[in-house]
């Protein structure tokens, strides 16, 4: 079985390391692996390229988020012909047979955009996740119930830690959204692909495990911001005459940032602040430098 893998890299060459020699005793699946580097600061590119001479390097000149990354990554593999495409997290580890199951469900039907494996936590084995809802019409996004008597299921959206893309539907619809940057470029894509009648779904079958070590920083400013600001983007895209959802999306947002500023988590609050803002003047993209001195004020 043939199969492109597309790998983000930023300051983390050794989870990319690790990630691409997890690999190396794969004997029924050919991998083609693209190694996106978005504009590391350190020696990530030198170590990568000595340490996986095998693979596509693709080195970015600015930070172009997961969204830009995985657009590189996919269009290189996209003129490389017309396997399927799995998107993985350099900090998430996939078993061979788990791909193979995910390409065979993939071939089975031709209508799936996207299957992706139950995800857990690396280590503690807890599940992390059974698929995803639209976080526009969810509070909760992640789906936590396992299926008993089906082996794949139909849901809105799926996770991109891990998940194979069918290249056809990647030519119909096109790729992410660049504005996104970081966090729901993966929701929109879905929701464009079942529009165009490719489904999201879920083989509960493979499995994939995902370890999650961000700084403290980064999560109280950059992911919050991110996931808060995108759903407006999606609002403007998939929901441009419902007012009710941005209306009921603006209150949540604002007594979120309430919430963080009573427990004392300003950086929190102002990256909340800030992503209500911009979600609604429309100010779109990286951010990154808006937000990383939040933390120090």
């Amino acid at each position: 079985m043939d199969v492109f893998i597309v790998i983000l890299n930023w300051n983390a060459g050794d989870d990319t390391i690790r990630c691409v020699k997890s690999m190396d005793t794969w004997q029924r699946v050919r991998p083609m692996i693209w190694v996106v580097d978005n504009d590391s600061s350190d020696d990530s590119v030198v170590r990568i390229r000595e340490a996986c001479p095998s693979v596509r390097l693709i080195n970015n000149e600015c930070n172009m988020g997961f969204s830009g990354g995985s657009n590189r990554g996919m269009e290189a593999a996209l003129r490389e012909g017309d396997a399927p495409i799995l998107l993985l997290n350099n900090d998430a580890r996939i078993e061979e047979e788990a791909v193979i199951q995910l390409g065979q469900t993939l071939q089975e039907n031709e209508q799936i955009g996207f299957v992706m494996p139950l995800l857990y936590e690396e280590g503690t084995g807890k599940l992390v996740t059974v698929g995803r809802r639209n976080p526009v019409t969810h509070l909760e996004a992640r789906i936590m119930e396992r299926p008993r008597d089906a082996s794949v299921i139909e849901v809105e959206t799926v996770s991109g830690t891990a998940v194979l893309v069918n290249p056809n539907m990647l030519r119909q619809i096109g790729l992410l959204d660049e504005q996104f940057f970081f966090s729901a470029e993966i929701v929109d894509l879905c929701l464009r692909g079942k529009k165009a009648g490719y489904s999201s779904v879920v083989d509960v079958r493979a499995k994939a495990t995902h370890s999650v070590d961000s700084s403290p920083a980064l999560r109280s400013t950059l992911y919050v911001y991110y996931i808060v600001r995108n759903r407006f983007l999606i609002l403007r895209k998939q929901y441009p005459y419902n007012a009710a959802l941005f209306l009921f999306w603006l209150m949540y947002s604002s007594a979120l940032a309430g919430k963080f500023l009573l427990a004392g988590e300003r950086p929190s609050a102002r990256a909340t602040i800030l992503a209500v803002r911009d979600g609604i003047r429309g100010r779109f993209g990286n951010q990154n430098e808006r937000l990383m001195p939040i933390d120090k004020r």
